[in-house]
């Protein structure tokens, strides 16, 4: 009796709030803005401890340059751009944030200084610049340049500011509305399966991503799927600069 329902991170972060579905992978930020009213399970994230490879900002200039220029945004990801604005902040960078739509190259193209990409297109265009990588080749030289365009990784940066990591999301609930058991213990079911089966998941969509296989399968496990003490600590660090005054963060306990 679940039904299922798919969308951008910004969509599915609308939908538990207004109510459409009871259990969703939202984001961070979304969930401490919201964290009055919302609990999460307390063992699941996406988290990383390093880079990412699909949180990238694409720029023309350094870093340290970003000083008054125009950096477009992606529509897709309240956290990835709310990073973007703690990392600014933390480096006394004040730049002017824009929505814009296209990719990162031809955004740079029209003029913009840097151009914030999540998702499969960061990934794709990422590996536009740092690849291709041979079958010998490694992922972690960051960050990556070529042609006058440099690649950031944004859960990187944030690693080098902080030496913790970064949480992207968090499976998050109305705390009027905790879900069942069946329902935490099926998700753990499911992610012990899919971290043992890496290679076929990777394999599976490389194709569609028009990648590497073993470029996705590193992709996949570089992440963190559980919600660690380290991984807490990075999301209160990360709620504290990002969003004052939040209401206190709350996890479920872990069902036995």
């Amino acid at each position: 009796n679940w039904a299922l329902e798919t969308g951008y991170p910004t969509e599915m972060n609308r939908a538990l709030l207004e109510g459409r579905v009871d259990l969703a992978n939202i984001s961070a930020v979304e969930f401490v803005r919201h964290a009055d009213v919302l609990s999460a399970l307390p063992d699941f994230s996406v988290s990383v401890l390093g880079p990412v490879y699909s949180v990238n900002l694409f720029h023309t200039c350094p870093w340290e340059q970003l000083q008054g220029q125009k950096i477009a945004l992606t529509s897709q990801s309240a956290t990835s751009v709310a990073l973007l604005r703690v990392l600014l902040e933390q480096d006394g960078i004040n730049a002017t944030l824009e929505l814009a739509e296209g990719n990162a190259f031809d955004l740079l193209e029209r003029g913009y200084a840097a151009v914030l990409r999540i998702g499969d297109d960061a990934l794709k265009e990422w590996y536009t610049l740092a690849g291709p990588l041979g079958d010998y080749g490694t992922m972690i030289n960051l960050p990556h340049s070529k042609n006058g365009i440099t690649v950031t990784d944004l859960a990187m940066s944030w690693y080098e500011h902080t030496k913790m990591p970064f949480v992207f999301a968090v499976w998050a609930y109305r705390k009027d509305r905790p879900p069942p058991l069946e329902v935490q213990h099926a998700l753990r079911v499911a992610r012990r399966y899919g971290v043992g089966h890496l290679e076929q998941i990777a394999a599976q969509h490389a194709t569609s991503l028009e990648l590497p296989e073993r470029v996705v399968q590193h992709y996949l496990w570089n992440f963190r799927y559980h919600l660690e003490k380290p991984d807490k600590d990075g999301l209160e660090r990360f709620a504290a600069l990002a969003v004052s005054n939040h209401a206190p963060l709350e996890f479920a306990k872990i069902p036995i």
